[in-house]
């Protein structure tokens, strides 16, 4: 896990799954104008740190992309534990 639920952050809870895939879970208070580039965002993040099977809960309020790909880099480490700055 990953984030907050304050204003301007996204929380992001990461498991296995043993479904093939990204499985994304989004509530948003934007989820109407901007939940396909959250998703987005998440899936990108993720398939660059190599994730390809997982569950993904995302509580945004309002998060930028670039804090969304901040909290999903540090969940995904946490979850792994592979250290991507190595």
């Amino acid at each position: 896990m990953a984030g907050t639920l304050e204003s301007g952050d996204i929380m992001i809870q990461i498991a296995p799954s043993e479904e093939k895939g990204l499985h994304i879970e989004l509530d948003s208070t934007v989820a109407y104008q901007f939940g396909e580039q959250i998703k987005e965002v998440i899936t990108e993040t993720l398939k660059g740190l190599h994730v390809e099977d997982a569950l993904v809960k995302a509580t945004d309020k309002g998060a930028l992309d670039c804090t969304i790909r901040a909290r999903v880099t540090a969940a995904a480490i946490r979850a792994t534990g592979k250290d991507v700055w190595k």
